[in-house]
């Protein structure tokens, strides 16, 4: 995977919805040495999925919101809380933002298939506290190949 493809992931910043409040978090962060000491979302299983611009090729609005409804629906038909969620670039020239879907306890592979289908370059996985940035485009690098992250608090 290039670089800086890869640092932008890393970089991207989510906000996610909580119990407390909008959880405001990036890959970008140093080791955690107490996982107790992380927001409780952080510490169950999830997935940030989107049907967003597949392979990184601009779609029309419409043609995103579409197929990002039809994710939704096939992640509520099986069985998974969903909750909308955003990641965005938070450099000061960054115009990117990009709307995605918090899947709570969906299981690594069904999560890879969902980016797999819907032709997104990457998913994030959280597993034991533990994000992890995953491959789901042949094209950017080999199926499945994981970069692991450690989860950095914004605010």
């Amino acid at each position: 995977m290039d670089q800086n493809l890869l640092r932008s992931y890393f970089a991207t910043v989510y906000e996610l919805p909580s119990e407390s409040g909008l959880v405001r978090v990036s890959l970008d962060g140093e080791i955690v040495q107490d996982v107790g000491a992380l927001p409780e979302l952080l510490r169950r299983d999830f997935a940030i999925l989107t049907a967003y611009n597949p392979r990184s090729m601009l779609l029309p609005r419409r043609v995103n919101e579409v197929r990002h409804h039809v994710m939704r629906d096939l992640l509520i038909l099986g069985c998974y809380r969903v909750e909308h969620c955003v990641g965005y670039d938070e450099e000061p020239e960054g115009v990117w933002r990009e709307p995605a879907w918090l899947a709570h306890g969906i299981e690594r592979e069904e999560a890879i298939y969902f980016g797999r289908t819907f032709r997104q370059n990457t998913i994030v996985v959280c597993q034991n506290a533990r994000p992890e940035l995953i491959v789901t485009d042949p094209t950017c690098d080999e199926i499945g190949r994981t970069y692991v992250g450690n989860w950095r608090i914004r605010n």
